[in-house]
């Protein structure tokens, strides 16, 4: 009889290990929005080849096309090490290594004004501390501050794009009408354009630009104050949101930060005080 259980034992799932489960899904959204910039990579890749582009404040080495795909390929490549290992050496070792390659890609001649690669540098900022402390016996904690680390970062990118949108051009529309209402190929802004007159167009395209103002205020002010798990619902929608209402080419900056919000879902509900019994009070003698 106990060999039997022994053997049903063995063949029972393996329980889920929250800070692992978090730290592999960041993994995979940095792929994907390191991927989701192939075309992006492809280009650059050709016009640093066959057009060299100079510009004396950038050194010799961070002009270099052979630094700029050393820094794509290896952030890459340690990036789909640390997803699949599970070697804690392995995935520490990997978690630096993207690190450092992400880094390169925010100072490079060809790269360092893509928002993708700071959305992406901080991710990797928060694997490489994760990474550092999975070895702990306090789980339930470390997920706390792992969630809690995770909606800091959204809400410090989301308030750094909202402190630079309060501008007179952006409160009235000007700029997004410019940049998605004239000619945007998106779903959104074809239906508008379908149905609406160029007038009709900047009205909308003001309160458009409005509601991404205050959005983006109000979430980077207060998603890192919410609950763990309400915090990565909401976030996930804010997020997911700006690709869908906006343009498919900012899945690059998003996906990583979706990945990063998920860390809210993995934190473990705190037990209701009317499920927490109560210690049993002694019972007093009676008098005789």
């Amino acid at each position: 009889m106990n060999k039997i259980k022994k053997v049903f034992r063995r063949l029972q799932p393996a329980r889920l290990n929250p800070p692992v489960a978090a730290y592999r899904i960041v993994q995979l959204t940095i792929l994907v929005s390191l991927f989701w910039k192939w075309r992006f990579f492809l280009e650059a890749n050709d016009i640093y080849a066959n057009i060299p582009v100079e510009d004396p404040f950038f050194p010799d080495w961070l002009r270099s096309v052979t630094t700029i795909r050393l820094a794509f390929w290896g952030s890459a490549l340690a990036t789909g090490i640390g997803l699949i290992t599970s070697s804690k050496l392995l995935r520490k070792t990997s978690s630096w290594l993207g690190l450092m390659g992400i880094s390169l890609m925010c100072i490079h001649q060809g790269s360092y004004n893509d928002m993708t690669f700071v959305t992406i540098w901080w991710c990797c900022l928060w694997s490489v501390w994760l990474a550092h402390r999975m070895e702990t016996d306090q789980q339930d904690v470390l997920m706390r501050r792992a969630a809690f680390l995770s909606r800091l970062i959204i809400s410090l990118i989301l308030l750094g794009g909202a402190a630079g949108k309060w501008t007179p051009e952006f409160w009235s529309g000007e700029v997004l009408f410019d940049i998605y209402f004239v000619d945007r190929d998106f779903w959104v802004f074809n239906y508008l354009r379908e149905n609406y007159e160029p007038e009709e167009l900047r009205e909308i395209a003001k309160w458009y630009s409005r509601q991404v103002v205050i959005v983006e205020t109000v979430s980077g002010i207060g998603l890192w104050m919410l609950p763990s798990r309400w915090a990565a619902l909401i976030a996930t929608i804010i997020l997911s949101g700006i690709v869908l209402l906006s343009n498919k080419y900012l899945v690059s900056v998003i996906a990583c930060l979706v990945g990063l919000a998920c860390a809210g879902f993995f934190v473990p509900r705190r037990p209701r005080k009317a499920d927490t019994p109560a210690p049993s009070k002694p019972e007093n003698p009676v008098a005789g």
